[in-house]
């Protein structure tokens, strides 16, 4: 990974039952943050080990801190944290990784 991209992850616990309606129209609505220009590589991923209480995690990269704060300002990101994410996750872990 070249120095300058940035790698953006969360892991997360929904509030929501395994398998509900409610769960698919989150996990559809946090896909379309993937059309915001600048994201690159995007991921959902459903949590497999059992070291942890999340089941699931987000991954997708961006060229460098300007894309990625261009994602974090957009207006689609912020009204999906307000609308969806801030009420309807239980628990998350962010991290945000860059190459050595």
């Amino acid at each position: 990974m070249d120095a300058n991209r940035i790698r953006h992850t969360v892991a997360f616990r929904l509030r929501h039952g395994a398998g509900s309606a409610e769960e698919a129209s989150f996990l559809a609505e946090a896909a379309s943050l993937a059309a915001i220009q600048g994201v690159e590589a995007f991921e959902i991923l459903r949590q497999v080990g059992e070291k942890n209480d999340f089941d699931y995690g987000i991954s997708m990269e961006f060229a460098d801190r300007a894309a990625y704060q261009g994602y974090n300002e957009h207006p689609a990101h912020v009204r999906f944290v307000q609308e969806r994410w801030l009420p309807e996750v239980a628990d998350f872990l962010e991290i945000d990784y860059a190459a050595r």
